[in-house]
């Protein structure tokens, strides 16, 4: 079942000289309980079209659904219960003033969800922290733990999506593993669909199911996991980030 799908969408930014098209006719669709990559060069557009489908980007033009939903550029409350997103800086997107717990209550009261106690134990049970780090503040917590509280917010409304942009990219090597087996695991046990953003196709290539390479706002080709595995793409670009990647995080991955 088709769980995702944008048609011909374009996203812009500035007029007149100013303008960039920073999206341009891009067309994919990802079935519930896949996980499919968006992979490119910084500037590519892959966290733009991201960003669109959080309501992020409120300003586009093409055709976005879920769950054949038609969406609009404002996401309805329900909608943000379905899908949550995960941010690429796991400090920057966590408030410096909030403790875990408060952060984990407020899309709670939100939502107005009973049960908070329990969820709250349950969902950093989940992602491995535990009770003892509820009332601590983001800079009393490492970067891979600030990026697990960031997971846990994502996940303490149940949804059944989650948007990942470059979830591991400002940690250290040794922990963007433990992170992306930590997302691994989740997919499997709560049955999530991922929509993954990363300029790295070793990170893309452990996690997803199938890809779209993306320069220049457009999308070049799409590729299954076979294909990226034996690095068999169509494209000279795709083939240069495949020769670029070989190797990135495979001992660490295995090893996790």
């Amino acid at each position: 079942m088709t769980l995702i799908k944008v048609e011909d969408l374009n996203i812009n930014f500035g007029k007149g000289v100013d303008r960039v098209d920073a999206v341009k006719d891009v067309s994919f669709a990802v079935e519930a309980k896949e996980s499919f990559g968006l992979v490119g060069e910084s500037g590519s557009g892959k966290s733009t079209v991201l960003r669109a489908l959080a309501g992020l980007n409120p300003d586009w033009q093409g055709s976005i659904t879920y769950d054949d939903e038609p969406l609009s550029s404002v996401k309805p409350l329900g909608f943000h219960k379905r899908v949550q997103m995960v941010f690429q800086d796991p400090f920057g997107s966590l408030h410096p003033r909030q403790t875990v717990d408060q952060t984990l209550r407020e899309p709670l009261a939100i939502h107005r969800m009973d049960d908070r106690e329990r969820r709250i134990l349950d969902v950093l049970d989940h992602v491995r922290l535990g009770p003892s780090f509820r009332f601590r503040f983001p800079h009393q917590l490492s970067g891979g733990q600030r990026q697990r509280v960031a997971i846990a917010r994502a996940l303490i409304l149940e949804p059944e999506t989650l948007l990942l942009d470059e979830p591991t990219s400002a940690l250290d090597v040794s922990i963007q593993a433990e992170i992306l087996n930590l997302l691994s695991e989740l997919r499997r046990n709560l049955a999530l669909t991922f929509l993954l953003v990363s300029h790295n196709l070793g990170v893309i290539g452990h996690m997803c199911d199938r890809l779209a390479v993306m320069r220049g706002g457009r999308i070049l080709e799409f590729a299954d996991g076979d294909a990226l595995g034996e690095g068999r793409f169509k494209t000279d670009y795709a083939r240069e980030l495949f020769r670029a990647s070989q190797g990135y995080l495979a001992e660490p991955m295995e090893n996790a």
